[in-house]
């Protein structure tokens, strides 16, 4: 029994001592193969979520792509049906004025009379067609609109626009039936331009041109609403801009600004 008992010893203790040779044997071919694809198909799959990862955020951009176009192309819609409504009021105004009889004009004459027994001159009038925004010397000293239009003016001479653009319509708040209404919300458009707010821009020249169109600057947001499309890359909407502006006022359209025309109808390629 003894013998039998030592024998099973020698024989566990042999499978013990070759185990580990075993287990360091080499992996076969087809184990190898085996290993290899294993590794590749990780390599595949990782590869896919990368690949899917980006489609994703393509697909992000491009529907933000979408988006910011479809926005455009409803401020452009917006812009044109303006232009059309602003054109089928003008031509019945038009109507209208045709039908109407004559009237004598009763535009009165601006003239200031020096005090009796004064040698004080009067005061020259500021021309309603010059072709600047700069406020009269002479005026300001007794009319406070004069002087709160004249105060956003300087600061859109000194390019403080945001300032310029809070005076100027602090000024169309509290006086808004002077004459120089027209005049202030035109350089808040001038001022929303040269700050590079196009679409903005646009908006406020036509807001004027709509709200006056014999203002005096009605004409000039007309051109800068031109200006402020082709900056907002709409060249086609900017030469229907410059069309309004011949077609409603003919041969009444300021020399300075018919001057700029055939230059801004060029850079908009206008037929």
């Amino acid at each position: 029994m003894s013998f039998g008992y030592r024998q099973i010893a020698l024989a566990a203790t042999a499978l013990t001592i070759a185990a580990p040779a075993v287990a360091q044997r080499p992996p076969s071919p087809e184990q190898q193969q085996i290993i290899v694809l294993q590794r590749q198909v990780a390599a595949s799959q990782a590869h896919a979520v990368r690949l899917q990862q980006r489609l994703d955020a393509i697909e992000v951009q491009l529907q933000s792509v979408v988006n910011r176009s479809e926005e455009s192309g409803h401020r452009v819609t917006m812009i044109e049906n303006t232009l059309q409504q602003l054109r089928t009021d003008q031509d019945a105004r038009i109507a209208r004025l045709e039908s109407a009889p004559a009237a004598p004009s009763q535009e009165p004459v601006l003239v200031a009379e020096a005090p009796t027994g004064s040698a004080a001159k009067p005061k020259p009038v500021l021309p309603p067609s010059t072709s600047r925004d700069t406020p009269s010397a002479a005026d300001g000293s007794s009319d406070p609109g004069e002087d709160a239009y004249s105060e956003g003016f300087r600061l859109w001479e000194a390019k403080r626009y945001d300032q310029a653009i809070a005076s100027l319509r602090a000024f169309t708040s509290a006086f808004p039936s002077h004459r120089r209404v027209s005049w202030a919300n035109n350089l808040v458009g001038r001022s929303l331009l040269d700050k590079g707010e196009s679409f903005a821009a646009a908006q406020a020249f036509l807001a004027n041109y709509r709200s006056n169109s014999k203002g005096g600057r009605a004409q000039d947001s007309l051109y800068y609403l031109g200006q402020s499309l082709l900056k907002y890359g709409q060249p086609a909407q900017a030469c229907k801009a410059y069309g309004e502006l011949t077609s409603v006022y003919g041969d009444s359209v300021r020399s300075d600004l018919k001057a700029l025309l055939p230059k801004a109808r060029a850079e908009a390629n206008c037929s």
